[in-house]
């Protein structure tokens, strides 16, 4: 097992010993082994949402805990194959994206349309799919920030993926245009079956001032995540929040002052508890994402996102870049390092 502590370093013992008191953890709805018949299966979902999702749970590592690892490769689009593949190049096979997800003891990999369909049926019946069905392009000139279809439901279904994710970019010009586009997309894919993944992130320049960058705040976050489970995701993906206090700093909407001085605090794992709250208190859970490679740090960055996530009440994390941009040996040991913080009965929900 990943020697947790030292990865935390001078951090441990706060991460470790923190108790959440705005929102105590007896008031969320709690990942666990059970959690599809639990919870999911009381909900509307059809029956052959709740055996994919349960797929999901079953799979991996993790299985049976409730917990969830995945490996999302759609960077080469949302960012570009250059910036995304050239510090390992060899990821640009698609086969060598599954096999890392295999490898790595995921629950699911997320990948492009064009990725898992040109691999489907090799793979769709070794791992469960999640299929990405939107996507930001940088290629036009001058760049823009929207995410557009690149496929349809249907093309998920018949290569075989038990889930289908989208983005929406709450906070821009066009998140009403794929906020409808989206709903349509999880509701078609709760007819056929498929469980939904939400992207809910934050893009407006607005959101930066002063220097400090409020797209990732607790409040504002957290109410991209209460408007993405509207639509019925059945997971939400967020970045772990980095501060408070968005809606004070830009002035703009509606927020209580109870939300900064009782329920929430500046511990990071206070901020997070926000977040899953907003996920309707835990019913519908979140994954924090691991974010990009940075280096040497990686590995420790990743076990922390981790315990925060599942202190505060979260059901895992997606890591991407941080494994599949160094070499696969070590991809794979940090994969596994991420998931040994959900396999350790010693870190407890705070």
């Amino acid at each position: 097992m990943t020697d947790i502590q030292s990865l935390l370093g001078d951090d441990a013992k706060d991460l470790m010993t923190h108790t959440s008191l705005g929102i105590p953890k007896e008031d969320l709805v709690l990942p666990g082994y059970d959690f599809v018949d639990r919870v999911v299966a009381a909900t509307d979902r059809p029956p052959r949402v709740l055996r994919n999702l349960q797929s999901l749970f079953d799979h991996g590592r993790l299985a049976g805990t409730g917990y969830v690892s995945i490996l999302p490769v759609d960077q080469g689009i949302e960012h570009s194959a250059a910036s995304a593949f050239a510090p390992n190049p060899r990821y640009l096979d698609p086969k060598n994206i599954v096999e890392l997800a295999l490898e790595g003891g995921c629950n699911a990999v997320a990948s492009t349309l064009g990725v898992l369909g040109s691999v489907s049926r090799r793979y769709a019946h070794r791992i469960p799919f999640i299929v990405k069905l939107n996507h930001n392009e940088l290629l036009t000139y001058p760049n823009h920030y929207d995410q557009v279809m690149f496929g349809n439901v249907r093309q998920c279904f018949d290569l075989g993926a038990a889930g289908v994710g989208a983005t929406v970019y709450f906070g821009s010009e066009q998140s009403d245009r794929q906020l409808r586009e989206v709903s349509e997309a999880f509701a078609k894919a709760h007819e056929l079956g498929m469980f939904t993944v939400l992207w809910c992130y934050l893009r407006n320049s607005a959101f930066k001032k002063d220097g400090v960058d409020y797209a990732v705040s607790a409040d504002l976050t957290g109410q991209a995540n209460h408007l993405g489970v509207t639509i019925e995701a059945d997971i939400v993906k967020q970045k772990q929040p980095e501060n408070n206090g968005g809606y004070r700093a830009l002035d703009f909407g509606k927020t209580h002052p109870l939300l900064y001085s009782e329920l929430t605090t500046d511990h990071p794992i206070d901020l997070t508890r926000w977040q899953v709250a907003s996920c309707y208190m835990g019913r519908v859970g979140l994954i924090n994402s691991g974010g990009a490679s940075a280096g040497q740090d990686d590995l420790a960055q990743a076990v922390r996102t981790a315990v925060i996530n599942k202190r505060a009440g979260g059901t895992g994390l997606i890591t991407g870049r941080k494994a599949f941009q160094r070499p696969t040996r070590e991809g794979v040991e940090l994969l596994h390092a991420v998931q040994d913080v959900y396999l350790d009965d010693g870190i407890t929900i705070a």
